[in-house]
């Protein structure tokens, strides 16, 4: 009986521990935290820019990382994986950052921010294509990675048309 009781007090945690244990999870946390940032940053450059520039790149940051979020939501609920729902911190104070700003601040603010955040999700989804273990999570960075690269190009060379270096 004390076997079964000590059993049940370190066994069920652990046990409750695995079911939520997938080797790729922290891909999957920091590929939904980068997603909700890439569209709560991408409203803002709508609703805040000057630039026409800046809020077309908003409107495609809106669009296209909410499709791919919800393609990793999908995958991650086939798998039990709870996802975040909001940015990380970090993500959060530079959106709080660029909630203050306005006008030629703002567009440069969030260009720069735009084109950090691509450079990391790039390095990220490339580290996971090369080294993760789960094979829906290795497609979806794979298949996700392409429109990553696109989106960091668009970056840059609005960049370099409003002297952002």
């Amino acid at each position: 009986m004390n076997r079964l009781l000590a059993f049940l007090i370190v066994g069920l945690p652990l046990a409750a521990f695995a079911a939520d244990a997938n080797p790729d999870a922290s891909f999957f946390k920091r590929a939904a935290e980068g997603g909700i940032f890439e569209v709560d940053a991408g409203n803002l450059a709508q609703q805040k820019s000057t630039n026409q520039q800046v809020k077309d790149f908003g409107a495609m940051m809106v669009k296209d990382h909410s499709a791919a979020n919800q393609k990793l939501q999908s995958i991650a609920a086939s798998k039990s994986i709870t996802l975040p729902t909001s940015a990380s911190v970090g993500q959060m104070a530079t959106k709080g950052k660029l909630d203050v700003l306005s006008g030629d601040t703002f567009d440069k603010s969030y260009i720069k921010s735009q084109l950090k955040a691509h450079q990391q999700t790039i390095a990220l989804f490339k580290k996971e294509i090369a080294s993760g273990q789960d094979t829906d999570a290795k497609a979806f960075a794979t298949d996700t990675l392409p429109t990553l690269r696109a989106h960091l190009k668009a970056i840059k060379a609005i960049a370099a048309a409003n002297g952002v270096t």
